[in-house]
C-alpha cells in the first residue's frame, strides 16, 4: 500500500466514522468531519498533509 492509498483510506474512514458517530451518538461529532474536510482542502493548496508525514515515518512507500 502506498502513502496515497493509505491517506485516502484513512480520510474516508474518518469521514464515515464521524458521520455515523454524529448520527447515532452526538451531532458534535460532525465537527470532526469538518476538520477532515478542511485538512484535505488545505493540503490541496499547500501540498502538505500531517497524515502523510506520519505515514512516511511509519515506513509506507511513495510509489509502487
Amino acid at each position: 500500500m502506498t502513502i496515497d492509498e493509505a491517506l485516502r483510506l484513512i480520510a474516508g474512514t474518518f469521514v464515515l466514522l464521524s458521520v455515523l458517530l454524529g448520527y447515532f451518538v452526538h451531532p458534535g461529532w460532525l465537527l470532526f468531519t469538518g476538520f477532515v474536510a478542511l485538512n484535505l482542502m488545505q493540503s490541496a493548496f499547500t501540498l502538505w498533509c500531517p497524515m502523510m508525514t506520519i505515514l512516511r515515518k511509519a515506513g509506507l512507500r511513495e510509489t509502487r
